[in-house]
């Protein structure tokens, strides 16, 4: 602490509890420490409240400040958040994949353009609220190395956030708040008399706000009408990618038995934990496969359901109609305003009735605009158990850690967000990086990022 007041520590503070109380602890620790609140968005008219949410949060910001007694600075990025984080989002969506804007916030702004700005202002680290921490080690080389471990509030781990951030942008990295559970960060708010102790945890797209997605992308994709289309069971019975993936997965087996295809289901926002067996695949076997069968078996089932018409006479007058003629492999069952505004997974919005259980997209065709949709958790296009990372998506966050093509380790991913982490198997190979999991993933999302730990530490991340 002594030599703490020699440092320049440049919060985040955006007017939240988490990073006030980071502001705090690093003021208490005898930093000399500046708040730096940035403007990302100028555009109320998408956000649901309707206002401009980021004034309030200003306000809030700089009251802060005040009460802990440190320097409050103003700066606004909106330019470079659109250019380098919502016209990114666009872009995924149009080719329908589904970014996580939160992720590349944190890259190319928070610990980028605002870094640089609290560079310019003299400090010498940028700290904010995530609920992660860092360690510092020393390399083989002698040279530091970087460690981003998991929060130690379990239900509040925002690790995942920080996937794709480098190792020079985490020697100037601090988060103040990591080892320290919600409830005691609260706590430490109310007893310091901060006027964000008792504000909201924000919601929705980092620094936009709560938005109506669909209305969101409206600004820059158009609307256009097209099919929603229910696959059912038997379109699997006789497909050949679906028999391809269930006989390379079960010839893969220890025992020789056959593989799990379907995930179980927890709760929306949950994944079964893996297998308390261990692996069910073998090491030797999974080696032995090619490139190209691995390419294959990353591939998910796309859905070619044509649907022909018919004439008939209906009523007294029979006036001649058209209809569909009935399809073993599915069925019309809605409309969608486009395809791009859809992300697999998803259940709300498709406004499909006549179902006793929940309806899920598992596809969207972008070229032909329709929306595949299947019924119930257990729906066999919903789960898929291999994932690909391209090359050159690939992101090491310990570089000295890096795999070579060939090589196989074990583990912990998750693919989103607040998904219980699960065991897998992550396989190099010349044509990417393949991550096979000891139990089927429910809505795998290509836009999205997997994120592989070893045990508490973030190792990597890649684009799915």
């Amino acid at each position: 602490m002594a030599g703490n007041q020699n440092i320049k520590v440049c919060i985040g503070l955006s007017g939240g509890v988490d990073s006030s109380v980071a502001a705090l602890l690093l003021k208490q620790q005898g930093y000399d420490v500046f708040a730096l609140f940035m403007q990302n968005w100028h555009d109320a008219s998408t956000t649901l409240h309707g206002d401009c949410e980021w004034e309030e949060d200003r306000f809030v910001a700089e009251m802060v400040a005040r009460k802990i007694g440190i320097p409050f600075y103003f700066v606004d990025l909106s330019k470079e958040y659109r250019q380098r984080v919502v016209d990114y989002m666009f872009d995924e969506y149009e080719k329908g994949r589904t970014p996580n804007p939160d992720v590349l916030c944190n890259r190319e702004i928070k610990f980028d353009a605002f870094l640089k700005c609290a560079e310019k202002l003299g400090a010498d680290y940028v700290a904010t609220g995530h609920y992660c921490r860092k360690e510092t080690t020393e390399g083989p080389d002698g040279k530091p190395v970087h460690r981003i471990l998991a929060g130690s509030d379990p239900n509040k781990d925002q690790s995942y956030f920080l996937c794709q951030l480098t190792q020079e942008q985490l020697s100037k990295a601090m988060f103040p708040i990591g080892d320290i559970i919600k409830p005691e960060v609260r706590r430490l708010a109310h007893e310091a008399d901060l006027p964000s102790a008792d504000k909201k945890d924000s919601q929705g797209i980092c620094f936009v706000g709560k938005v109506d997605l669909p209305t969101f992308l409206q600004q820059k994709l158009k609307p256009c009408e097209g099919d929603i289309v229910e696959v059912f069971d038997s379109y699997y019975t006789d497909n050949e990618h679906y028999a391809f993936i269930s006989e390379t997965l079960s010839s893969l087996t220890s025992d020789g038995g056959k593989a799990q295809m379907i995930t179980e289901y927890i709760s929306e926002d949950k994944a079964a934990p893996s297998s308390a067996h261990g692996c069910p695949f073998d090491m030797e076997k999974i080696s032995a496969l090619s490139d190209d069968m691995f390419l294959r078996l990353s591939e998910p089932v796309h859905y070619d359901i044509r649907f022909e018409t018919e004439t008939y006479r209906s009523g007294r007058k029979h006036i001649k109609k058209t209809r569909y003629k009935e399809n073993p492999y599915g069925k019309i069952v809605g409309r969608h305003d486009g395809a791009q505004f859809y992300t697999i997974g998803q259940r709300k919005g498709l406004n499909i009735g006549g179902h006793k259980d929940s309806v899920f997209v598992i596809e969207t065709d972008i070229p032909r605009n329709i929306i595949f949709v299947g019924e119930g958790h257990t729906h066999k296009g919903l789960s898929h158990s291999c994932l690909r990372v391209a090359p050159e998506e690939i992101h090491w966050i310990r570089p000295d850690l890096e795999m070579a093509p060939g090589e196989i380790r074990r583990y912990k991913v998750r693919i989103r967000y607040r998904q219980p982490l699960q065991d897998a198997t992550v396989i190099m190979r010349s044509n990417g990086m393949y991550i096979l999991f000891d139990t089927p993933q429910r809505g795998i999302t290509p836009g999205q990022f997997a994120v592989w730990y070893d045990g508490d530490e973030m190792i990597g991340s890649g684009v799915i």
